[in-house]
């Protein structure tokens, strides 16, 4: 939980857009109806809109994403497909993160991923204000 804490505080490197961005797509593919509906609220306060959240369900190939935000995405599917983030992708990661912010991006999609898996395992009951993966 601190780890997750610190990685969305401001001492995280990851600027909030592209982080609720990885941690929106990682519980979508991950099926993980607690992360999913807590992050829609969050992302929205961080000016992802409900169209965009839409979006985040189809993932890298919807259209209408920036580059930036469609390499985000994609590094999350790869990551989940291969475990191995292809190198074009790191490339356009690269066009507007630093060294730190990638690794960032790494060890927060991990840390997602764990958290779901953990979540979705102990069957978490969803609070009453979160709708799980019907949250938009």
């Amino acid at each position: 939980m601190a780890l997750s804490l610190h990685l969305q505080s401001e001492t995280g490197a990851l600027p909030p857009r592209p982080r609720q961005l990885a941690i929106l797509r990682t519980g979508w593919l991950l099926q993980a109806p607690y992360e999913w509906g807590e992050h829609v609220r969050v992302s929205k306060r961080c000016g992802i809109t409900s169209e965009e959240i839409e979006r985040v369900t189809i993932g890298s190939t919807a259209p209408g994403w920036s580059d930036h935000d469609r390499a985000v995405l994609l590094a999350c599917e790869e990551l989940r497909q291969t475990v191995f983030v292809s190198d074009e992708t790191w490339a356009a990661l690269s066009d507007f993160l630093d060294d730190q912010q990638k690794v960032e991006l790494l060890v927060l999609i991990g840390q997602f991923t764990n958290v779901a898996y953990l979540q979705n395992s102990l069957r978490l009951r969803l609070e009453p204000s979160n709708p799980g993966l019907s949250a938009r």
